[in-house]
């Protein structure tokens, strides 16, 4: 049974920093695109960094590029989310997500994820 576990967001000042972490189950976390996406107050959910399977080709939304770095871990079989430099703009909840196919891209869309964690808010406020 697959399953996605977020944990670590919180309360965070603008500038600060926080890193987000999803365990998974079910599946390696290497072997398949997993990545991350953010639901703000009233916007769509969206792409925020994806990793692909195996050739670790990466994607970043540009809102969040030179902020945010994504990592897996196999040996935990984890994937991680660290955000710097935030900004009230970051508030959101995120999601860690995978699409279990075998081909070696990222795609990084919503509508192309196959399964979803529950979700962990990030609140980015002085």
């Amino acid at each position: 049974q697959v399953q996605l576990v977020e944990s670590g967001g919180g309360l965070v000042q603008p500038g600060g920093s926080l890193r987000l972490s999803c365990v998974v189950s079910g599946f390696t976390v290497d072997d398949y695109e997993v990545g991350w996406f953010r639901r703000a107050p009233g916007k769509e959910r969206e792409g925020v960094s994806c990793i692909s399977a195996s050739d670790d080709i990466t994607y970043y939304a540009d809102s969040v590029k030179g902020r945010f770095t994504i990592s897996r871990d196999k040996a935990k079989n984890a994937l991680y989310l660290q955000l710097n430099s935030i900004t009230p703009d970051d508030t959101a909840v995120y999601y860690c997500a995978t699409r279990l196919t075998q081909r070696i891209e990222v795609i990084c869309r919503p509508s192309a994820m196959h399964y979803w964690g529950e979700g962990t808010l990030v609140t980015v406020s002085s």
